[in-house]
């Protein structure tokens, strides 16, 4: 596996290192032979097929709000920096850096799977939520229509679905959100982490730039789906001074929600992000770190359930105030309905005989 240690157009991380499981562990150092000046080559992406045997994934998890889900995509070529899911690219041997970002899994038969799970006798509906680990509308969705195929299925089957995103490749999808959204079967959540183009295109090189986001928001709510905009991560020192002008800014784009994540840098990303603060942000590194620390009783990271969302002490106190209140002057924290799931039907498949009295 090749170390990666000097920026790369596109790309979040700037390092390649190891998966943790790896009995070897590579490092990058110099050897003498790259100038000062020289670009690395440009990274491809690889898409490899990930032939799943089932696909709706199910968690105990008490603080993510869903407990099952559904990943059209294994990596995300946005590329985003804080990413928590990185780290799972390590289960497959690869990196949770570039590997992440540049070596992506498509699930060819995920409508297939769907509708086969959906199909079964004992099958219970409750939510899914679709996009929890990556992006599902990242940029080979717009060839592989993976998600548009899932969302398909859902619509058929009249199932009851959230999907979350930073990207406005998912206004292409209206036609089916704004009819599920009709009948109370779905609600749609966009991730704003900034309204700085430039800060923006650091942290997520590959995601659509803040105002294509706003104009998301805008386009669903025109076609009746019901937004929430989530503000994360917040990271102190960095993007949090933007909390309330991105609330403002979605709830005049016709957002009905809102909701907010502390940054969580759990196992690789701790050492990915600091190389990006040190090489993207140098002169603001070592307090955005700090104020981290000081959320994580001193340590870069806290995963207790009940800690790890919103961190603790101070800073993070002050973070929830400023959200709360800031959420309240925009009319963000009106409670939004259950989605119904009494409308949930297996459709007929071809050939089954016709109920004459259904």
């Amino acid at each position: 596996m090749v170390t990666f240690t000097q920026q790369i157009r596109g790309r979040g991380a700037r390092t390649n290192t190891s998966s943790r499981f790896e009995s070897r562990q590579l490092e990058a150092f110099d050897d003498g032979w790259t100038l000062d000046d020289e670009a690395p080559a440009p990274l491809r992406t690889h898409l490899l097929p990930d032939k799943a045997r089932t696909i709706i994934a199910r968690n105990t998890s008490p603080d993510v709000g869903f407990d099952r889900s559904i990943n059209p995509y294994r990596g995300c070529e946005h590329g985003c920096i804080y990413c928590y899911a990185r780290p799972a690219h390590a289960f497959l041997g690869l990196s949770p850096g570039l590997d992440f970002e540049t070596r992506l899994f498509f699930k060819p038969d995920a409508a297939a799977l769907l509708e086969k799970e959906l199909s079964a006798p004992r099958y219970v509906p409750r939510v899914i939520h679709i996009g929890g680990d990556t992006d599902p509308y990242q940029p080979i969705e717009r060839r592989l229509r993976v998600t548009r195929q899932v969302l398909e299925v859902l619509q058929r089957f009249n199932h009851p679905f959230t999907i979350i995103t930073k990207s406005a490749l998912i206004l292409r999808d209206a036609d089916i959100l704004g009819d599920m959204a009709a009948r109370g079967l779905t609600r749609v959540a966009i991730s704003i982490t900034s309204l700085d183009r430039k800060l923006a295109r650091s942290m997520e090189p590959r995601a659509a730039t803040p105002e294509p986001r706003l104009s998301a928001v805008e386009g669903l709510a025109r076609a009746g789906v019901p937004v929430v905009v989530m503000f994360a991560p917040a990271i102190p020192g960095l993007n949090d001074h933007e909390m309330e002008a991105v609330l403002e800014r979605s709830a005049a784009a016709g957002a009905v929600g809102s909701g907010y994540v502390a940054l969580r840098l759990p196992l690789e990303i701790s050492e990915l992000f600091q190389e990006w603060l040190a090489t993207d942000h140098p002169d603001r590194a070592s307090r955005v770190m700090s104020l981290v620390r000081q959320m994580r009783g001193g340590k870069d990271y806290d995963a207790a359930f009940g800690a790890r969302m919103k961190g603790q002490g101070p800073v993070a106190q002050m973070m929830g105030q400023r959200f709360r209140a800031a959420r309240r002057r925009y009319g963000l924290d009106r409670p939004l309905p259950d989605l119904d799931l009494t409308a949930f039907k297996v459709p007929p498949k071809a050939g089954d005989q016709v109920d004459l009295f259904g």
